[in-house]
């Protein structure tokens, strides 16, 4: 009986495989050679934000990483070692730090319950709102002022990325590489650029 519990999801998968091969028979063979994507995704865990889809990406042409709240820790090795392997080896051009207004994380780190080993992890968040909260305490409407939060947290990531040893050693080396900052809307479906880009080791002091 267990086995069958998720059958309609086996189903879904066959019927996506075959569509994939109707579409191109070579499909599944040439992602079995090797992967070749030219972006690196930095994303929430959140359910509602599927990074393949909102950019129209193929399987292959994303490399993914996420977590809750879109942190990128430089203490995290599950995060370090994503990236290290993306800049490296698969030579990605882009990187996405892509927060989303409506995060449950963003949220959980500033509403003052404790609700276990999460508020460890959100710990990051708390520190971005203690240094913008001159400019958070302007913000009188909650959730204007969690969406804000949401993006100083975007930007203070993307500088956690900038700051990176694999980074900095690619930069050096003349590699292309961007990093930039991203907001996903939920009621929308639409992201917003920061506009916090950082191309080389030069524009990271913009960041603040």
């Amino acid at each position: 009986m267990a086995a069958n519990m998720l059958d309609h999801l086996k189903a879904r998968n066959r019927a996506w495989a075959s569509r994939m091969v109707s579409a191109d028979e070579d499909f599944f063979r040439r992602l079995e050679s090797r992967q070749v994507p030219a972006y690196l995704w930095i994303g929430c865990s959140d359910s509602r934000v599927p990074a393949n889809e909102i950019v129209g990406l193929a399987p292959g042409e994303l490399f993914v990483h996420r977590n809750v709240a879109n942190l990128a820790s430089p203490q995290d090795a599950n995060y370090r070692s994503v990236l290290q392997y993306a800049v490296r080896e698969l030579k990605v051009k882009h990187i996405l730090v892509v927060g989303h207004y409506g995060c449950g994380g963003i949220a959980a780190a500033v509403d003052g319950k404790t609700v276990g080993i999460i508020d460890h992890w959100l710990h990051p968040i708390r520190e971005v709102n203690e240094q913008h909260q001159a400019e958070l305490d302007d913000i009188k409407i909650k959730s204007d002022r969690l969406d804000r939060l949401c993006e100083l947290n975007v930007i203070s990531q993307v500088r956690n990325v900038a700051s990176d040893v694999s980074v900095r050693e690619a930069w050096k080396n003349g590699q292309v590489l961007n990093i930039h900052g991203w907001v996903y809307s939920l009621s929308t479906g639409l992201v917003s650029d920061l506009d916090v880009t950082v191309s080389r080791t030069e524009d990271f002091a913009r960041l603040g």
